[in-house]
């Protein structure tokens, strides 16, 4: 199976652009304004707009209320939504849309029961924990915790970047890796030689599981 690739916190529609046409699956848009990554819904249409077919686009919220996010959804063309927050699955389910829960990891978390309560979504991303953060934090967390058998994919992300790209996949042998700070010049822009090599890594990485 080849890895999926979300690459999130876009903010600049040319660099977005130029990862579509290196073979990312996905861009992520995130509106969550405390992050320095957060896009309005302007600026968002007009990334949107510059992308190719067959990119998908998926739009992040954290513990947004339900005006918000269908504001964004009536004028930005969103695939799916993801939800980085403490939402629970009825209100991820309102929308109509494919949605993905984010679960921050730490030694207690559970994610069958995470599976039973999100059942229907289209994937669970992991991240690292941080009391002080949603996410976005750049740092990795314990791949040990991940359990062998999930019944949804399994999106990685936290702290992922060319150095242990490839070390993910052949340990978690996950559904898709997300990146957002580890291809990036600073917050918000993403360097397109670190996007490039991110996407090698990967694709070695599905070649020697080949």
């Amino acid at each position: 199976m080849r890895t999926r690739v979300k690459i999130c916190g876009f903010t600049c529609a040319e660099n977005a652009r130029s990862a579509a046409f290196m073979g990312i699956d996905a861009i992520g848009l995130v509106f969550y304004p405390p992050s320095s990554r957060h896009v309005d819904i302007d600026a968002a249409i007009k990334i949107v707009a510059g992308l190719p077919a067959f990119v998908s686009v998926v739009g992040l919220f954290v513990d947004a209320d339900e005006t918000s996010i269908r504001d964004v959804l009536k004028h930005v063309a969103i695939d799916c939504i993801q939800f980085h927050g403490d939402e629970t699955a009825e209100a991820c389910r309102i929308y109509g849309k494919p949605y993905i829960k984010a679960v921050r990891i730490r030694n207690d978390s559970c994610l069958d029961q995470v599976c039973k309560d999100y059942f229907d979504a289209s994937g669970l991303l992991l991240d690292a924990y941080d009391p002080g953060a949603k996410g976005g934090t750049g740092n990795c967390f314990d791949w040990d915790l991940i359990p062998e058998q999930c019944d949804l994919p399994l999106i990685l992300a936290g702290g992922l970047d060319v150095s242990n790209a490839r070390q993910a996949i052949l340990q978690v042998r996950p559904y898709a890796l997300d990146v957002s700070s580890g291809v990036e010049l600073k917050k918000g822009i993403k360097d397109t030689a670190k996007m490039a090599a991110f996407l090698s890594e990967i694709n070695e990485a599905d070649r020697l599981l080949r």
